[in-house]
């Protein structure tokens, strides 16, 4: 009996099943999931001096563990710890803020997700004003992008990512 070693690209490519192991854009826009994103919202709440830990994991919705993403040099996010389990809704507006950041596509990010300042010294502080408004501009244009989604669906889920990553790119360049 011969065997032939085909990746599953290659099957895929052939029509033969999935790449199990395919990049996370490949799961991040399936047509369900981008038929039912609708929200993309931002925000503002002031945390107070003693107990804030205990007030971001009560709005991320995890009574006990709370991730701390550093995708920005002056601000961490703060993500349901078990969130990938337990199964919330993606959060795009986060993602797209996270990854334009970063400067790279990033694994998906779920759930409620709350933003801070982080000092020098990585203590949690107030988020920046210009920072701000990069989570506003980035969440507005994933409102407008799904809203354009919806008459105008992208080609695939690769093309979608890059027009969602572009415009958040966009959202968070320095002014000129």
């Amino acid at each position: 009996m011969t065997k032939t070693t085909t990746s599953e690209a290659d099957r895929a490519d052939q029509g033969l099943g999935y790449a199990i192991n395919g990049p996370y854009y490949d799961m991040i826009f399936p047509g369900p999931v981008r038929a039912s994103l609708t929200d993309a919202t931002v925000t503002d709440f002031d945390l107070p001096e003693t107990g804030a830990h205990s007030v971001i994991r009560e709005l991320v919705g995890s009574p006990d563990a709370v991730d701390q993403g550093m995708y920005h040099r002056r601000a961490v996010l703060h993500i349901h710890g078990t969130g990938r389990q337990v199964g919330p809704p993606q959060n795009l507006a986060a993602w797209a803020l996270a990854s334009a950041w970063r400067g790279m596509t990033l694994y998906p990010l779920a759930g409620t997700i709350v933003v801070t300042g982080r000092t020098a010294t990585g203590d949690m502080t107030a988020l920046d004003d210009d920072l701000v408004q990069h989570a506003k501009a980035v969440a507005q244009t994933v409102r407008e992008t799904l809203a354009q989604w919806r008459t105008r669906p992208p080609a695939s889920n690769e093309a979608a990512i890059s027009e969602l990553l572009a415009y958040a790119a966009r959202d968070v360049a320095p002014s000129r």
